[in-house]
């Protein structure tokens, strides 16, 4: 029993060992460090076990070794390394690109156990002196095509393109070469104005060259801004706009005069009839040697060219108010009895002229009689009894026409 315990004690005590010097000496796979800058191999986590011996090797050249508190370092190595005794972290000033390769640990415990564990540097150099060169004469979109071209120095690992802090992807019309250092436009495009800026990079330096491209084009999206329909006698405003780089000139005519206004707006300080008719602005870009132009109907109407909603509304108000007066008076006058007062007295004046006019249509002459008839005198002639009769065929006629009629049979039938 005492060696079966005494043998678990033992192997329990050697696998902690061998495990904790594994975690001990574990260091990152890759380092990376810059020509003439420095690089430091630390493990993971500090030794935990007592050292008799280590030694730091580069791929089979020695560094340097001993004890911790005491290493000899070797020559090629003098006043190029540090080692920190507590971790057995080995720092590298001066850095070549010969330094890139592997690096070796191996430490010997009191108990006469090896470990060994080896990591890696990379050494490159800072990139540098990186530029832009674009074209230098004026583009013009939909004509022009652009090819920029990146240059630099160190060791490039990764070049990237942005267009105004936003990655720039290759499409139909940009194209990037097998390298990635330069691109082509074609043709360029009003979107293509901005900055664009190339990044090359390594894992210890990077560096970053812009460049503007400044895309001209236009005019096109001409507009007019102002009324179409004025009244008599007020000022107004015409305003021209359009899209252009640069920015558009201005040029003002009426009804196919020039104006000789320059500018995008045209003033009418105070509106006559002679204003009426049709206003062309023409916008012209002096680069691109394009133009394009807008048509404006402008109507000047004599004042109150319709009513505002306040005046409608007083209108309306006004007539709600004249009809309640007019209904007022009339319950006013009905419940007086005054209405019908007025009727009656209309019937009465009406009587007379009546009986006047039957009183001037007719008259009967009795024989034996006399009648005067415009002052001449009829009487019966031959013995016979005559009636005349005055008789009105028309009421409008003055004349009297006289109808002889004997014994009730008139004369122009016997």
């Amino acid at each position: 029993m005492m060696v079966s315990h005494g043998l678990f004690w033992t192997l329990w005590m050697v696998a902690c060992f061998e495990q904790c010097l594994g975690q001990d000496l574990q260091f990152p796979e890759l380092n990376n460090g810059a020509v003439g800058g420095s690089v430091k191999f630390t493990p993971n986590n500090p030794p935990s076990t007592a050292i008799n011996q280590f030694t730091w090797q580069f791929e089979t050249i020695l560094i340097l070794t001993g004890k911790p508190d005491s290493p000899t370092v070797s020559s090629e190595y003098q006043d190029r390394v540090f080692l920190d005794k507590n971790t057995l972290a080995l720092e590298l000033w001066n850095l070549t690109f010969r330094d890139s390769g592997s690096y070796n640990l191996s430490v010997n415990t009191v108990n006469g156990d090896e470990i060994r564990e080896q990591t890696s540097l990379q050494v490159y150099e800072i990139i540098s002196d990186v530029t832009l060169t674009g074209p230098q004469e004026t583009l013009i979109e939909d004509e022009s095509s652009a090819n920029i071209t990146s240059k630099g120095s160190g060791n490039i690992t990764s070049v990237q393109w942005m267009k105004d802090n936003s990655p720039l992807s290759s499409s139909s019309r940009i194209i990037f070469s097998s390298d990635n250092r330069s691109v082509y436009i074609s043709p360029v495009e009003r979107s293509d104005t901005g900055e664009l800026q190339c990044t090359y990079s390594n894992p210890v330096s990077s560096e970053t060259a812009k460049h503007t491209l400044i895309i001209n084009y236009g005019p096109d999206g001409v507009s007019i801004e102002g009324p179409n329909v004025v009244d008599l006698g007020v000022q107004i405003f015409l305003s021209c706009s359009a899209n252009s780089e640069p920015s558009a000139s201005f040029s003002w005519t009426f009804n196919g005069s020039d104006t000789g206004v320059t500018t995008d707006k045209y003033t009418i300080d105070k509106t006559d009839f002679n204003n009426s008719g049709e206003y062309i602005c023409t916008a012209f870009n002096r680069v691109t040697n394009r133009r394009e132009l807008k048509t404006h109907a402008l109507l000047v109407q004599a004042g109150g060219g319709g009513l505002s909603g306040g005046a409608i509304a007083g209108i309306v108000i006004g007539v709600l108010v004249a009809v309640s007066g007019i209904c007022g008076l009339i319950v006013y006058l009905t419940k007086t009895n005054k209405i019908p007062k007025l009727k009656s007295e209309a019937q009465r004046s009406e009587a007379p002229a009546k009986s006047k006019e039957k009183t001037d249509l007719t008259y009967v002459n009795i024989p034996g009689h006399q009648m005067t008839r415009g002052g001449e005198t009829a009487q019966g002639k031959g013995g016979d009894s005559a009636i005349y009769m005055n008789m009105k065929t028309d009421p409008n006629s003055k004349e009297d026409e006289y109808v002889n009629v004997k014994h009730g049979v008139p004369s122009s039938q016997r």
